[in-house]
């Protein structure tokens, strides 16, 4: 079929490209996936015709999301047979049949009827987004080229400055009007001073809070341990907890400063976790966001510290972001094994060699991890059930990483279609993904840890709204409509050299 030029081709809504959070090199897609891109192209534009729109219009639709997730189900469905009983589908699936072991349930005619398509990928349940970022490269400092290194920088405006992707003003439409989601933690960065300050994301609190006209997004203080020694640590926790509503405290275990482990089991690396932890639960809150997985390459990334770390301390809540999940030279995500020492699998041994059991106090959170793991639903369902099973259906979060992706309304409407298979269910026990157990993973869970009402009802931001929350942010920051960043190139220069020394190995 010949197709019209992609001048009217805005992507596909559920976006399976190649992409990053800047945290890991992106896989390069599967067959399978590259099939079903192919496959959801073809449907729309034949579709759109159908209809009487423009391929962009029917992309811009629920329908053309649900065109996306049948032709991602159906390429998985073949690929399954084309192995055929008695093998196993791409690694160690656990799958023996001629199905995958995770699915999309999306009806065919969702692909053709508007009502059809809403039913089945909308929803009425409270989102809760526990991880989200942005770069404020326009406002208070320069972001000091980190926008040019991350994946959304072609949606940069006519004057081809790629921060444009990243203001606090892109961040919340993206959020807010562009997805279902209803309150969101925006969480801090892998550096210390840089384009995620406590001051931006304090801005960022009021300006949401000014033009939803209600409390809907919430910050974490940010800690670096290794960076500046235990006294140093303390005294900018003190600070920030005095001068800033922190709701939970955020740390890289591998960036942001030399490695360092939680537990303090290796007396090679700093001697930090502790003083950290301790330093959180005389402060408060009692919630610690960890990221585990995505490290790099990094050996502080592996969450084999986080078991008796959350052993030690029983009156923290532990919430592992990416849940321990990685993709630089992985093999696939299969069932748990014990002694198997990657992704995934390598956190749910730690607690359980803890004796941290389902329904305690360590969280698992899905941002990037579910993104990554949409075009392999055997994978998703893997991941999905044994967390599942390891932690509890109260224990799993819901985190897109976004913005890095976009809107994270593809993640939202994927994750509300997917489904466990009955096979997989059966063998390894893996819960059925009923509506109740999303509704706890899309945000009651969280609601519970952080201790807020869920907000049912959304967030459609006007520009002029928006205009006149940045307005109220910076009245009361004091601040004027000047520049605070360096003035020189030998200024900038060295800002960026301090900058690049200090995220080494992270990007």
């Amino acid at each position: 079929m010949a197709r019209r030029s992609d001048d009217d081709y805005p992507g596909l809504p559920i976006k399976l490209n190649r992409c990053s959070n800047g945290e890991f090199l992106p896989p390069a897609p599967t067959p399978v996936v590259r099939e079903a891109i192919k496959r959801a192209r073809d449907d729309a534009e034949r579709h759109a015709r159908r209809l009487g729109m423009s391929r962009r219009q029917f992309l811009m639709t629920s329908m053309g999301a649900a065109t996306t997730l049948l032709a991602l189900a159906a390429c998985s469905k073949e690929a399954a047979q084309s192995v055929g009983p008695g093998a196993t589908s791409g690694g160690p699936s656990g799958s023996t049949g001629s199905t995958p072991g995770g699915t999309y349930n999306v009806p065919p005619e969702a692909a053709t009827d508007p009502d059809a398509a809403v039913a089945a990928l909308g929803g009425n349940e409270f989102i809760m987004d526990v991880q989200t970022h942005f770069l404020d490269g326009n406002q208070s400092i320069p972001d000091l080229g980190l926008s040019r290194m991350f994946p959304q920088q072609n949606c940069a405006d006519a004057n081809g400055d790629p921060r444009n992707c990243f203001t606090m003003e892109k961040y919340l439409d993206l959020v807010y009007s562009k997805s279902d989601t209803n309150l969101v933690v925006l969480s801090a960065l892998p550096f210390a001073g840089g384009p995620l300050n406590p001051d931006v994301m304090k801005k960022t609190v009021v300006a949401a809070e000014a033009a939803c006209r209600d409390k809907r997004l919430l910050m974490q203080g940010e800690a670096h341990p290794s960076n500046g020694g235990v006294e140093g640590l303390q005294a900018n926790m003190e600070q920030l907890r005095a001068n800033a509503p922190v709701m939970a405290w955020k740390t890289y275990t591998h960036a942001g400063g030399p490695g360092w482990w939680l537990d303090d089991h290796d007396a090679g690396a700093p001697q930090v976790g502790e003083a950290f932890l301790l330093k959180a639960k005389e402060l408060g809150p009692n919630r610690v966001c960890v990221h585990k997985g995505f490290g790099n390459g990094s050996p502080f990334a592996d969450p084999v510290d986080v078991g008796p770390a959350a052993a030690r301390h029983r009156d923290l809540n532990f919430v592992i972001y990416h849940s321990g999940f990685d993709v630089q030279g992985s093999k696939p995500e299969g069932p748990y094994a014990e002694g198997d020492n990657w992704g995934v699998n390598r956190l749910i041994t730690s607690v359980k060699k803890a004796g941290i059991g389902p329904g305690e106090h360590v969280y698992a959170e899905l941002g990037s991890t579910w993104r990554l793991l949409m075009g392999s639903p055997t994978q998703a369902a893997h991941v999905i059930g044994k967390l599942l099973v390891a932690f509890g259906e109260n224990n799993v979060c819901w985190g897109t990483d976004s913005i890095w992706y976009g809107s994270p309304q593809d993640q939202i409407q994927a994750f509300r279609t997917f489904e466990i298979s009955r096979e997989l269910q059966e063998k390894f026990g893996y819960p059925a993904l009923t509506p109740k157990i999303k509704a706890k993973i899309f945000g009651l869970n969280s609601s519970r840890l952080y201790g807020v009402d869920p907000i049912t009802t959304t967030c459609r931001i006007d520009p002029a709204d928006m205009e006149k929350a940045r307005t109220i942010a910076y009245q009361r920051s004091g601040e004027g409509n000047y520049t605070l960043g360096p003035t020189t190139p030998a200024g900038v220069r060295a800002v960026m050299e301090h900058e690049q020394a200090a995220i080494g190995g992270w990007l």
